[in-house]
């Protein structure tokens, strides 16, 4: 080998060394499920079926970021920690799980499939995130505007805002992520029973 070809092969090794030296490192990322706390139980089975569709959201709360809001309208997110999947996936996967548990719907599929449901639970995704409050307190707030639309002609039936708030006594993050698994056990609960109310209300309407 050539000095000229020794030397441009010691340039190149130099540059690539530099250039390695200089990239950011990755910064290392805690991934976090969705806790959940809900029995399951045995009761009677409705006759129709729902479709479960992932709730719109807005850019800070579309993807798998932990919000929190500091202060004021200043929306941000916890350092090295995520959600397992993106937010809307979290909650229409915890309501998937909620009626299941609760029993009574068990015809149910989600919008990642081709499956037609009798009625379909869409919405937004408002807010799922940590809030300061003035004064020092800290809160989960998750916020979720539901419509319950006939699954054939794509009629809404019923819509209502559902808002949960969940205090938090510690604002270190394995307490911040079971505060956000108690106020989805929550929001659970009322989206499953509000469903089932309004759709056997408009099925026995109909039946009549």
């Amino acid at each position: 080998m050539s000095a000229t070809m020794r030397l441009l092969g010691a340039a190149v090794a130099m540059s690539l060394a530099s250039a390695c030296s200089i990239l950011p490192h990755s910064e290392p990322v805690d991934l976090y499920r969705l806790p959940v706390d809900q029995p399951s139980r045995a009761v009677p089975a409705v006759e129709w079926s729902l479709r479960l569709n992932k709730p719109l959201a807005s850019e800070a709360l579309a993807g798998p970021r932990i919000a929190v809001v500091p202060h004021g309208n200043v929306i941000s997110s916890y350092k090295g920690a995520r959600w397992a999947d993106a937010a809307p996936i979290l909650v229409r996967n915890r309501l998937l799980d909620g009626f299941q548990r609760d029993g009574r719907v068990q015809r149910l599929s989600a919008d990642d499939s081709n499956l037609q449901g009798d009625f379909e639970l869409v919405g937004e995704l408002l807010a799922f995130q940590t809030e300061y409050r003035p004064g020092g307190a800290v809160e989960v707030v998750v916020r979720y505007d539901a419509r319950l639309v006939q699954g054939r002609t794509q009629r809404i039936l019923a819509s209502k805002r559902f808002e949960v708030h969940q205090p938090l006594a510690d604002t270190q993050l394995p307490a911040v992520v079971a505060g956000f698994g108690q106020a989805s056990d929550q929001l659970t609960g009322q989206v499953v029973g509000w469903t089932i109310t309004q759709a056997g209300a408009w099925v026995q309407a109909k039946n009549q």
